[in-house]
């Protein structure tokens, strides 16, 4: 590492163009509870780990903006997500999960933060697009400081006769996962647990595997990160699109229940799929541990790893930056040039480092998103 830092100084900030695969900063700017948090976000706030003036600073230029509800207890204290990290930093864990939420809950919150996502479009002066599809996408991501793709993690706010889904399709969703962590009425999430296997409890129900045909039928990308092995497999047999693991890891390097198996991976990778790399410290490191003192060599390896099983078109970044601690280079986006530099000074060449940074994700939402 001290001759990486050394070089720091030198490498370029912005030489590559990102394009992430999961953000929570709308979850950051809804906890700020006023009518301006867009402006905060646009001007830039130099809080958490993402604003537009930071990003313009080193080429992240977009990716999947997250929509998470959360807990109501977590709500109230305006803590982060409901999971303490300090838990996080036994040698074994396993955290309990929060209840079920309904939707009558969960959608007024996904509408505000609709509302947020869709303000910054509106008063970025054209430097921010929210994309409706793969060609939008390609050809915002081009020209435009910022293109985002509008995600859910967690469906609590689409109703058992799916009448919000087609009104969320129309306001610009067009990613999905079917949950966060705790159940929802479609399937069930991992508890945060280490070590241990993704295989943590039942698939989808009924009317989620119906969910992942409607998903089907309006060409939505459905992510498979945070579910369970068996509602992942329950994906796999229904769904007619690539299998998609927007912010997740190697379960082989880090055994958490969050991370993908060899054999989850040998699927995605037979679906052409796409998987990003998480850079939460607990789904990094071998011990499991949320500690910011985390080597973000850990990222290479995971990089590296998943290149190997899936091939190189088909990894991608999945950073969680405004949704997870980050180790303490990545305290803010403006530390994604140290990783970059570490990943192309360990032999990833030009057009290697390209595909990651963004054309992989975008080849991808190009095959989904017609």
């Amino acid at each position: 590492m001290s001759t990486i830092t050394k070089c720091y100084d030198h490498w370029p900030m912005g030489k590559y163009k990102i394009f992430d695969g999961h953000n929570d900063v709308l979850f950051r700017l809804y906890l700020k509870n006023h009518n301006l948090a867009y402006e905060d976000f646009i001007k830039g706030d130099n809080e958490g780990h993402l604003d537009l003036p930071r990003m313009k600073k080193v080429g992240f230029k977009g990716g999947f903006f997250a929509i998470y509800v959360p807990s109501p207890e977590a709500a109230v204290t305006d803590s982060d997500k409901p999971i303490r990290y300090d838990d996080m930093e036994n040698d074994e864990y396993s955290l309990p999960l929060p209840d079920l939420i309904g939707s009558d809950i969960a959608l007024p919150i996904v509408m505000r933060k609709i509302s947020l996502l869709s303000q910054i479009e509106k008063y970025s002066q054209g430097e921010a697009k929210i994309c409706l599809s793969g060609f939008d996408l390609e050809q915002s991501f081009n020209k435009r400081s910022l293109s985002m793709i509008m995600h859910i993690e967690g469906a609590e706010c689409i109703d058992k006769n799916f009448y919000n889904l087609e009104a969320l399709y129309r306001a610009g969703l067009r990613s999905l996962g079917l949950v966060w962590s705790r159940p929802t009425i479609f399937g069930e999430g991992v508890p945060f647990s280490f070590p241990h296997s993704p295989d943590t409890g039942n698939g989808l129900t009924d009317i989620g595997i119906e969910l992942i045909k409607n998903c089907n039928s309006l060409n939505m990308i459905v992510d498979t990160s945070h579910l369970n092995e068996k509602g992942f497999w329950d994906i796999a047999k229904n769904t007619i699109h690539p299998l998609v693991a927007t912010h997740s890891n190697a379960h082989s390097i880090c055994p958490h229940t969050r991370n993908l198996t060899n054999k989850q991976l040998d699927a995605i990778k037979e679906t052409k799929g796409m998987v990003g790399v998480n850079f939460a410290p607990a789904f990094l490191r071998k011990d499991g541990k949320m500690l910011a003192d985390t080597d973000i060599q850990t990222i290479a390896d995971h990089f590296k790893y998943l290149i190997d099983h899936l091939g190189e078109n088909h990894v991608g970044f999945g950073s969680d930056f405004d949704g997870a601690m980050m180790p303490k280079d990545l305290s803010s986006v403006l530390g994604i040039s140290k990783l970059t530099e570490l990943l192309s000074k360990q032999g990833f060449d030009e057009i290697l480092m390209n595909k990651l940074c963004h054309q992989n994700w975008i080849e991808l939402i190009k095959k989904i998103l017609k």
